[in-house]
């Protein structure tokens, strides 16, 4: 028997487990993979206590835990926690923890006295609760990777929104320019601008209160009379895309596009957002929005999946091949 042969006889077959932040997302990695989610049971006492219990044993089994950590971030962290833990109880051969949209991440480094690294934090409690690997997409700070001790796939929706311009917008383009919503995003920016073959600007902005506010500045680059795609990781209460699109009509700007991969969509971010004159908003599915806030971008808002992403590389974990060969890396 060969070695591969042998892991895959060691972990088993896979076994998908959903918590309840998801759902849809969760069914929709279930059917690429052509397999059902797995049954659990999970309940919320009267004194907001998290009790699990598994439908069927998991002993030997190759499992992967799918929970997204967005609001309530608490307690899907939580529920994800007691998941891993009731899996690793349960024997499970291998737990891996996917988590598309990663509490915490802002919290990487201590950038001011007397505050806590709880990106690091957050990491440690996914091993600690039983996890063998994680899986996450475009975390806010790539340096998240090194506060695990155990290996996972960090993966960007980069060549799915590269795809989508490429495809659906690109021929309809004037002058397109690609334009960071801040330096911090300013490589991954390149690499989208080298994706859809455009030049990059960017707005420098400088943070200055605790409070997530933050003050855009200026433009360096050249978008007057130009299609702009303006490009972020993530939209939370949509301070800083609104002050991003004032800045870009004020430079000449023509039709803005603005593309991000985790539609946190804070407070009232959907309102602030639909009131901007901005042609179309492109996001993915690795965080839910509620019908309410999807009525307000109407059709403007394109939702696209990362469901396909994430259930092959699941099959690739699981096989034991490369994730990188997904992306010519």
């Amino acid at each position: 028997m060969s070695i591969h042969s042998h892991e895959l006889k060691m972990y088993g077959e896979i076994k998908l487990f959903a918590g309840t932040a998801s759902p849809e997302l969760s069914q929709k990695i279930a059917d690429y993979l052509k397999t059902k989610l797995c049954g659990r049971d999970i309940i919320v006492f009267p004194n907001e206590n998290i009790f699990t219990k598994l439908h069927g044993s998991v002993r030997g089994q190759d499992v992967y835990v799918i929970q997204t950590t967005s609001a309530p971030v608490q307690h899907n962290l939580m529920e994800l926690l007691i998941l891993l833990q009731t899996l690793r109880l349960d024997s499970a051969a291998r737990i891996t923890a996917v988590v598309p949209y990663l509490c915490y991440a802002r919290s990487d480094r201590k950038d001011q006295p007397r505050v806590p690294i709880t990106g690091r934090l957050v990491a440690d409690m996914i091993e600690v609760a039983g996890a063998d690997r994680y899986v996450t997409v475009d975390p806010h700070s790539g340096q998240i990777q090194g506060f695990f001790s155990i290996p996972g796939d960090v993966l960007t929706t980069s060549y799915l929104m590269v795809d989508y311009v490429n495809q659906n917008l690109r021929q309809y383009l004037k002058d397109p320019v690609v334009v960071t919503v801040d330096l911090g995003y300013a490589k991954k920016g390149r690499n989208f601008a080298a994706g859809i073959d455009a030049p990059i600007a960017f707005i420098e902005k400088r943070r200055v209160a605790n409070d997530a506010k933050a003050e855009a500045l200026t433009i360096i680059g050249e978008v007057n009379d130009r299609d702009v795609l303006l490009v972020d990781d993530e939209i939370d209460t949509g301070g800083s895309i609104v002050q991003a699109v004032e800045l870009l009509k004020n430079g000449g700007a023509r039709r803005i596009y603005v593309v991000f991969s985790h539609p946190v969509f804070s407070s009232n971010a959907a309102e602030r957002l639909a009131a901007l004159p901005v042609t179309e908003f492109i996001t993915t599915d690795s965080i839910p929005i509620s019908s309410d806030k999807c009525a307000h971008l109407g059709e403007r808002l394109t939702i696209l999946s990362i469901a396909p992403l994430l259930g092959e590389v699941i099959i690739r974990a699981h096989e034991g091949r490369s994730v990188g060969e997904m992306f010519n890396e």
